[in-house]
């Protein structure tokens, strides 16, 4: 019997505590009298009656006065009419503690002073700073004194009197939190058990969402856990049953849980409230406790969760693949495609799934917007190289993408509003087991569009040959403005058929459409009229995936998918006009090109984790997948170039352990096996990473493996038109395999303050695969020149040095990150040693500043790189045939011999938050500024033969462009 009146007296001298328990308080909890006093003295009142800490500056509330009659008004509302009168916000914060701030920058100077707080009693008894006795209203003396009588006989029947500070619980009627039964379990150790497996899930407490990669450590100890992509973890040989969790995630509060007998039977949620997010302390880069995140255990890994994108620099919408463009190793250079330029390595050999399922096209509108819209994500990890055995079928990385599950405790709602995009989400609990998030996200076409777009794909012209830095400006091109929008949708449908089984049906739609035509302007003396090109390209991602997660044990968890994903890319291209001889006679011309990709793929995949311990997990799985591939190139639709149906079957499976022998030293090694359907063959892929912690502050860490990739996005040069690119499926003829081999390492120092991270790497790559077209035979008056295809085998390498400086902690934060790199790659068709691939920059330097102000955050970033190579014509000659017909041929640099100009821009921009009376953030407002001294930087360019003579035109960057976007936010 006095073991549960104990229990009863701690369950109800704890159920203060928790910070949902204050917000369901403030919102249940009423005030009916008349209040005459300054703000401080109502706020100590509401301390004492209600059992709320209340956390403030007296000097600066003591000369606000309240004199208002409550009607029955609930304390949230008492509080909120009262901030907003004053222009003040409060907070509750994880420990229950309610804080009134003037500016929200305050919050960490007040929590060091709620340390040393004195009870509600003795602060009304305060003096003023000239030591005399604060002078009290008659009639809130009078109104404190009876409420001091209530709450005596409440604590007599209850609770033992307030706590020095104040907000020690006085009510029984909230005893069902997580956080009070954790507590209170301590009283009765008789129970406990030793040496336990103990697992659960991190989960935001408002809405129910999980939060990946949380960190789960068991205080006083050196056990440590990473929950996994759906918020789960398990900790092995936990001391005992009534061991205290300390849980922390990037943009969350952190919090301390304890556990007890009876809490383990049941399944258990560790819910964290949102941090304010406009805290001046942000670490930016962490241990799990930033927006861009690594892990001091793999090495090239980075980690971001969307939700704190706005942290980061913020150039129009927020944009998961353009984030990780701003770190070492990624290419940022590339304005017209979101996509990953990874450690030399290109797109299409990236590895980009949503939810299982493949993205074959990861860019909006030129790549100024990527395929995501970061309202339906949840977290995105980037491989730059080295990676796990679970991931194949690519050379050089992997990125992989987690979709939100939807709000399982209300609905939401939110849109985002810039010039340029119209962004609206909604997420809602269907019934206690399901939820549903749908977005959708278009671009729109307006006047001020039309004139930010009347700097993109800016055309001038380059005169004579073109060669090496483009040639003089002016004079042969005209300026395109194309006209074009592009839309994407995502649903995802999350539903718990019970404890241990939950069913996620996502789909995601996505196209672009974009009309580049144009009139190319011609000097009077080539004769004929300016040709008009007629350039029309549609494309974009259908894709959807059901996945059954299944918890078999607290050891063993399952992912099972099964995948659908398609692409298509069509592009219409033709160029009409007349030509004038010699003699002034007029001929007609009209060349046309037609390409259309269409890709297929179907897919079903298991992956299993099996948790033997704290120091060694085993990851398995199996896969197989069909892919079927259309390709068309027509010439004036008559000619087939290319006239491609190939369709290929694989399927395998992979071994991979994760071996922690120390605290110190962390190996991983696995092996992927790969069956291919067209070549016969199994493709075996032995990986291994390792890392060693040498003290608190020097990790050094080690990566290789071996990579097959089946289908491949080839290049088709066009020196006329720019180089295209279209998706094919090796065989066994002529596009082989491709295989790459990795070999990384790096070294990295850090402390509280700052990071420095250096990381080497050299990668192999071998059957390469390239297509060439090769346009001869320009007959007399311009007529239809002769086309000749082939595909060719070749060989690569990638190696560089990457340094990162960041600064992680106060107002001020960012990074410097510079890389040396040299990508090159080697086909027999253009010589024996290798050249410049398309993607190589040799210097890229980047510089992200924030500066954070109360509700406003600033930001730079600074981009400056080598440029990248290119071919191009330098002149032209005719040759006359036994017929007397003349032929106009031109010759052309050595293999990419050529630069482009050197890239840089800077941007900028300013954010202002949002925010609630009660602090939470509502939304935001922010101001861009792309390129902000306008700098031309050269995209590619184009090349058209006229009466021997090579018009040049250069398709530019963008421009000076503003951008301004209106976030908000509705439950």
């Amino acid at each position: 019997m006095k073991k549960l009146l104990l229990l009863i007296f701690l369950i109800i001298c704890t159920c203060y505590a928790n910070a949902q328990n204050t917000k369901q308080l403030l919102r249940k909890d009423t005030l009916n009298k008349f209040v005459s006093s300054p703000f401080d003295e109502l706020l100590d009142t509401i301390s004492v009656n209600y059992g709320l800490k209340i956390v403030f500056e007296r000097d600066s509330l003591h000369r606000y006065d309240v004199v208002e009659h409550f009607f029955q008004e609930p304390l949230e509302d008492v509080l909120g009419f009262c901030c907003k009168k004053f222009n003040l916000h409060y907070w509750t914060d994880a420990s229950g503690t309610v804080f009134i701030v003037k500016d929200v920058d305050d919050m960490q100077r007040l929590k060091q002073l709620a340390k040393t707080l004195k009870s509600p009693k003795s602060a009304l008894k305060s003096k003023n700073p000239d030591g005399t006795p604060v002078e009290q209203d008659r009639g809130f003396d009078a109104m404190y004194e009876a409420e001091q009588k209530a709450a005596k006989l409440k604590q007599a029947n209850a609770s033992p009197p307030a706590a020095e500070g104040g907000g020690v619980g006085q009510k029984s009627k909230a005893v069902s939190t997580n956080k009070m039964s954790l507590q209170a379990s301590q009283v009765d150790k008789t129970k406990s058990n030793s040496h336990l497996t103990v697992s659960g899930k991190v989960a935001d407490m408002n809405s129910g969402l999980a939060l990946p990669s949380a960190t789960v450590r068991v205080r006083n100890t050196n056990l440590t856990v990473v929950a996994n992509n759906d918020g789960n973890f398990t900790l092995f040989n936990v001391p005992a049953d009534t061991c205290t969790l300390d849980v922390s995630y990037s943009g969350y509060q952190p919090d301390s849980f304890k556990l007890n007998p009876d809490l383990l039977q049941k399944p258990l949620v560790l819910s964290l409230l949102p941090a304010l997010t406009t805290l001046n302390e942000v670490n930016i880069m962490g241990q799990k406790s930033g927006v861009m995140n690594t892990d001091v255990k793999k090495v090239g890994v980075l980690q971001l969760t969307p939700a704190n994108l706005d942290k980061l620099p913020n150039l129009g919408e927020k944009d998961v693949m353009r984030a990780f463009q701003l770190m070492p190793g990624v290419g940022a250079t590339n304005e017209s495609s979101s996509g990953a330029y990874v450690r030399g390595g290109t797109p299409d050999q990236n590895l980009v799934t949503f939810d299982g399922f493949t993205i074959y096209q990861v860019d909006h509108l030129y790549g100024f917007f990527s395929a995501f819209n970061s309202n339906a994500i949840k977290e995105v990890q980037l491989f730059k190289g080295g990676f796990s055995a679970q991931y194949g079928g690519r050379l050089s990385s992997v990125t992989q993408i987690s979709g939100k599950d939807g709000n399982t405790k209300q609905a939401a709602f939110g849109v985002d509003v810039s010039l340029l995009s119209l962004n609206a989400f909604m997420e809602t609990p269907i019934n206690d087991k399901s939820s549903l998030l749908m977005t959708f996200r278009r671009s729109y076409q307006g006047p001020f569009y039309d004139k930010i777009f009347h700097q993109f794909n800016t055309s001038t012209g380059g005169g004579f040959g073109g060669g090496a830095g483009g040639g003089g400006r002016g004079g042969f091109g005209q300026q395109t403005t194309p006209a074009s929008h592009f839309y994407d949708a995502d649903v995802r449908y999350n539903y718990r058929a019970d404890q241990n089984d939950i069913f996620t049906w996502s789909f995601y739609s996505g196209e672009d459409n974009t009309d580049n035509s144009r009139q190319l302007e011609l000097p009077s003396f080539l004769g004929g009229t300016a040709p008009d090109i007629t350039d029309y390209t549609k494309y974009g991602n259908l894709a959807s995936s059901l996945k059954w997660f299944r918890q078999w044990n607290k050891q063993l968890h399952s992912n099972t998918y099964i995948t659908y994903s398609s692409y298509f890319n069509d592009r219409n291209r033709s160029t009409t006009g007349t030509t004038t001889d010699s003699n002034g006679n007029q001929t007609s011309f009209n060349n046309g090109t037609v390409e259309n990709n269409n890709l297929k793929d179907v897919g079903l995949k298991s992956d299993w984790v099996w948790e033997m311990n704290n120091n060694f997990k085993l990851l398995y799985g199996g896969f197989t997948s069909f892919q079927h591939i259309n390709y068309d190139y027509i010439q004036n639709d008559t000619s087939h170039l290319i006239n491609q149906h190939n369709s290929a079957f694989s399927g395998g499976g992979y071994l991979e352990a994760e071996y922690d022998p120390t605290s110190a030293l962390h190996v991983q090694p696995g092996i992927r096996a790969t069956y291919y359907n067209p070549t016969s063959k199994v493709y075996v892929e032995p990986r291994l990473s390792a890392s060693y912690v040498l003290n608190d502050n020097y990790t050094i860490k080690f990566a290789t493996g071996q990579f097959y990739q089946f289908m491949n996005s080839v290049t088709r040069n066009d020196i006329a038109n720019g180089n295209r690119n279209f998706w094919v499926l090796s065989n066994n003829n002529d596009i082989p395999v491709g295989r790459s081999r990795h070999l990384m390492g790096g070294v990295a120092y850090e402390n509280d303050q700052f990071l420095i991270d250096v990381e080497g790497y050299y990668k192999w790559l071998s059957d390469l695969t390239q297509y060439n077209i090769t346009r001869t035979g320009f007959g007399r008056g311009g007529g239809n020149p002769t086309v000749t295809e082939d595909f060719y085998t070749g060989s690569g390498r990638a190696k560089g040095i990457e340094v990162l400086v960041q600064k992680k902690l106060g107002q001020y934060t960012g990074w410097l990150s510079y890389t040396l790199a040299n990508a090159e790659n080697k086909f027999a068709i253009y010589g024996n040693n290798y050249y410049p691939a398309d993607q190589d920059i040799r210097h890229e330097f980047k510089a992200i500043n924030m500066y954070h102000d109360n509700r406003w955050n600033f930001s730079a970033v600074f981009i400056f790189s080598t440029g990248h190579p290119y071919t191009a014509p330098l002149s032209t000659y005719t040759l006359t045939g036994v017929d007397g017909n003349r032929t106009v041929y031109f010759n052309v640099s050595g293999k990419n011999a050529e630069r482009l100009p050197d890239y840089h821009r800077l941007d900028l921009s300013a954010t202002y938050d949002l925010l609630k009376i009660s602090g939470d953030k509502i939304g935001s407002i922010g101001i861009s500024l792309f390129n902000v001294y306008n700098h031309v930087n050269t995209w590619y360019k184009e090349y058209f033969i006229r009466n021997n003579a090579a018009v040049s035109t250069d398709v530019d960057y963008l421009g000076f462009t503003p951008n301004i976007t209106l976030s908000l936010r509705f439950k």
